[in-house]
């Protein structure tokens, strides 16, 4: 039976986690205290609803839930370490802190560890999201208990609207990037501030100088794209939205 834990304290759980190839051990007071906390746990790392959908929009819409009073959003999963490591670098996701349950101690404490032996994975998370706030669980979206691996209420979008429903997607944005560009930052900012998510595609990693001249017109960086229109750099979209 999974249990929803609404009203009550997240468990006190050490998590053994690798960073920078040295051992840290993080708590649940460091990771909750005193912070307002987006949780979203999934059955496994690389596997594909979880690589395809559910972990890349909580991290394309890690702004708008920032700009909304959100500290943290944490990705959990009964992982070790160094599976979830190498899987956040496969995702390109910077704005997600992910969790490695490993020993399955925080899903069992809070009702949500399930046994998937029947195809090769042992004990794992259930999936579901949970907002947290000063420790204390404030709302649980919980997938529904049926066979298989139902995806419907534990979204991105689920959550946001949720909790800052005005917050909501207007559009369909992308910027074109490139790392260490101040004027990437400058719109990326403006964007989390009027409640834009969006999806980023670096120069030369993801696209091309000519894939971007073939866009845009243009080979300076960034360039932003609004429900397919072409808006232009910083101060276009700066202009875009006076």
């Amino acid at each position: 039976m999974l249990e929803n834990k609404e009203g009550q304290t997240v468990p006190n759980v050490d998590f053994p986690v690798r960073v920078n190839d040295e051992w840290q051990t993080w708590n649940s007071e460091q990771l909750f205290k005193g912070k307002t906390v987006v949780l979203f746990a999934l059955p496994g790392a690389f596997t594909p609803t979880c690589s395809s959908t559910h972990l890349p929009r909580y991290n394309e819409l890690s702004g708008v839930f920032k700009a909304n009073g959100v500290d943290d959003i944490i990705c959990l999963s009964v992982n070790d370490t160094f599976v979830m490591n190498a899987w956040a670098a496969d995702q390109n996701a910077q704005n997600i802190t992910f969790l490695p349950d490993g020993n399955g101690e925080f899903s069992e404490k809070i009702g949500m560890l399930v046994d998937k032996t029947n195809i090769g994975f042992g004990k794992r998370s259930w999936r579901y999201s949970m907002l947290v706030k000063d420790g204390v669980i404030e709302k649980m979206f919980i997938e529904p208990d049926v066979e298989g691996d139902p995806f419907e209420v534990s979204d991105a979008d689920t959550m946001l609207a949720h909790f800052a429903p005005e917050a909501v997607n207007k559009a369909e944005v992308t910027i074109i990037t490139k790392p260490d560009c101040p004027f990437c930052a400058k719109a990326k900012a403006l964007l989390a501030e009027k409640g834009y998510a969006y999806e980023e595609l670096t120069l030369v990693d993801q696209i091309s100088i000519s894939g971007l001249r073939a866009l845009s017109g243009r080979d300076t960086v960034p360039q932003v794209f609004i429900d397919g229109q072409h808006i232009g750099g910083s101060d276009d979209l700066e202009a875009h939205f006076a």
